[in-house]
């Protein structure tokens, strides 16, 4: 049986993605059309061209966007809803930058906020060497996961505006008071992280340390540990911020020796300098936000060339 070939007339069709619009070839005289009686129209349909996530109008245009609308209701409430003489409840974003921001406390407020730093780091190194320690012993043994676990869940749940009389017993009113509730809030987060990557190991490479016949430290060192550190880096991001939140809760409370940004900001409340209260939250707040980018960025650093989140999902 001898093949038959269709031949098309006229320009072939490209797909270039710009659109996504249908384009039709038809098939000239031929055998093929002639015994069909009509030309044959096959419809192509050009690919449509995506805005990737990862680009930089949706990287950074997003949060732009509800920066924009976030700032216009401010100056919507404040100038639109508020009353002259209530204005000081809610200043109006210049006012807060011009006021606060390069105003004369800028100075006690940055020193304040170098403290509040170094509790919360301080916390943080205590929180992960703890957490650490208590995931891998739980992660050895089954008795050991269900006889301590139930006491790190008792712990995130316990509030600790409770324990702060017991901690103002126990540790004074100063420096030491402060690391402590930074390390019983962002202890939690390292544990369960830990513990989850430490026991996310590929059955079947536990299965190949095994028949090596790998003892215990060599199965942590070199399997589970390296396993683990993606939930690792991603629990300390978590308490990077808590413990910011654990140093501003302990200026509160314990307000004694050289003052963090937490008691500056209830003198400004007590105060009624609005501009400046503004100023001390958003910084406070940026300290946050760094903590938790210099985890990330060191995540990425750390596991970032051989594990990539986007690929799990």
């Amino acid at each position: 049986m001898n093949g038959i070939t269709a031949r098309t007339a006229g320009p072939s069709v490209r797909d270039d993605g710009d659109d996504d619009e249908v384009v039709t070839s038809h098939v000239g005289p031929g055998p093929v059309a002639e015994r069909a009686g009509r030309a044959a129209e096959q419809p192509v349909v050009r690919s449509r061209r995506r805005l990737s996530a990862d680009g930089a109008v949706v990287r950074y245009g997003g949060p732009l966007a509800v920066l924009v609308v976030v700032l216009g209701l401010w100056y919507f409430v404040s100038y639109a809803v508020l009353d002259p003489s209530r204005r000081f409840l809610l200043p109006a974003p210049h006012v807060v930058v011009t006021d606060g921001l390069f105003g004369p406390s800028i100075s006690s407020m940055v020193e304040a906020l170098g403290r509040t730093a170094t509790v919360a780091l301080t916390g943080l190194a205590i929180a992960f060497v703890i957490g650490v320690v208590w995931a891998i012993i739980m992660s050895q043994e089954k008795w050991a996961e269900r006889s301590l676990f139930p006491y790190a869940v008792v712990l995130q749940c316990i509030p600790i505006l409770a324990l702060v009389p017991l901690i103002g017993f126990w540790f004074g009113f100063g420096f030491t008071a402060r690391v402590f509730v930074c390390v019983l809030i962002a202890l939690f987060p390292i544990v369960s992280n830990t513990l989850f990557g430490l026991k996310s190991v590929d059955p079947g490479l536990r299965r190949l340390f095994t028949l090596h016949h790998a003892g215990r430290l060599t199965v942590l060192r070199k399997l589970e540990a390296p396993a683990a550190l993606p939930a690792l880096f991603e629990g300390l991001r978590v308490a990077a911020g808590l413990s910011v939140v654990g140093a501003i809760v302990g200026d509160f409370f314990f307000k004694q020796g050289e003052p963090g940004i937490g008691i500056l900001i209830d003198t400004f409340r007590a105060r009624l300098q609005s501009p400046e209260l503004f100023a001390s939250i958003i910084l406070a707040s940026l300290l946050g936000v760094a903590v938790f980018l210099v985890f990330g960025l060191l995540s990425r650093r750390v596991v970032g060339r051989w594990y990539n989140p986007e690929d799990a999902r």
